[in-house]
């Protein structure tokens, strides 16, 4: 394996690891904190918000005591977090975490937090509540799908990574075309610089896909028997938060709300959830393979968290001739 030695001699300004959800991300880092002296800063929508733990596979607060761990729980649900605002804070982290003598290690599945941090991004109009209920009253009487196809026809590149009934990316995508003429994917691919070679991205990807879904299916069981539905009965129970907000809107809790809320029966939230957690990492493997710059670390059912950041040190600091 690489020689930690000589990685803190040429140590990089910050590492990246990305990859979809479930692929073992949190693991492999904790196998690097064995290695090498760094601080976690996580790249993940939803670990930022407070009272969701379960349903985001938050690290514990034993990880979190023996190595730091950052931009977790800062926000509350009912607030907004955007990539902006992510990749300010990351910025000044890899800057304080630098200063302690220790390597900043982004690690998360948030493609677009990552990308902005990456490359940049141009800032993309806010938010505009009254063409969002218009664009809402507009899927009631028409349908998802119906504005899925409609967005086809303005932002082709945007649809096709996007499902039919991904009601809450295709809102987006419209509101932005709506607002500002140009499509949600001019902003995203504005700017496409290659990573920085002092922040180097690495990429968890399976090379079996099917590897992938069954621990997506093992990682809902475990939510649901470690007290995800009460959790999100909790989140329901406060009175200030809505099916509408950014934080009920995450993978997981969106299928436990509609459920709670009679939307289908209880008994159908396993398949869905899965369903839409496939959804997720597929999204994000898409997003991935437009990162030409990434260096992939394949993973399996073989790839221990061990071997895996043994892997990624050898390609830090590969033997000289």
């Amino acid at each position: 394996m690489g020689n930690p030695s000589r990685i803190e001699a040429d140590r990089p300004q910050a590492l990246c690891l990305a990859g979809p959800t479930a692929s073992g991300k949190s693991a492999v880092a904790l196998a690097l904190a064995e290695r090498l002296p760094l601080e976690i800063i996580s790249v993940d929508s939803a670990l930022v918000y407070r009272g969701m733990d379960i349903g985001t596979a938050k690290p514990t607060l034993a990880e979190r005591a023996a190595i730091p761990h950052h931009l977790i729980d800062i926000r509350d649900p009912r607030d907004a977090y955007s990539a902006a605002e992510f990749a300010r804070d990351a910025r000044r982290l890899i800057t304080e975490i630098a200063a302690r003598g220790r390597l900043p290690l982004l690690v998360g599945g948030t493609m677009l937090y990552f990308k902005a941090l990456l490359h940049g991004l141009d800032e993309m109009p806010p938010a505009d509540p009254a063409l969002r209920q218009r664009i809402e009253a507009d899927a009631l009487a028409r349908g998802w799908p119906a504005l899925h196809a409609e967005l086809a026809r303005v932002d082709p590149v945007s649809a096709a990574r996007l499902a039919p009934q991904d009601s809450q990316r295709i809102q987006r995508a419209l509101e932005v075309w709506q607002l500002s003429g140009r499509p949600l994917s001019a902003f995203h691919s504005a700017r496409t610089a290659a990573p920085e070679p002092a922040m180097p991205l690495f990429s968890l990807e399976p090379t079996d896909r099917a590897w992938l879904h069954r621990r997506i299916e093992q990682r809902f069981d475990t939510m649901l028997a470690d007290g995800f539905l009460d959790e999100v009965r909790a989140l329901r129970a406060r009175g200030d938060l809505n099916a509408a907000l950014p934080s009920m809107r995450c993978v997981g809790y969106r299928q436990a709300w509609q459920a709670l809320e009679g939307e289908f029966p209880l008994a159908e939230l396993r398949a869905r959830g899965i369903a839409a957690t496939r959804q997720l990492a597929k999204r994000q493997l898409t997003w991935l393979r437009g990162m030409a710059a990434r260096q992939v670390l394949a993973v399996d059912e073989l790839a221990s968290p061990a071997e895996l950041a043994q892997r990624l040190l050898r390609a830090l600091a590969p033997p000289r001739a």
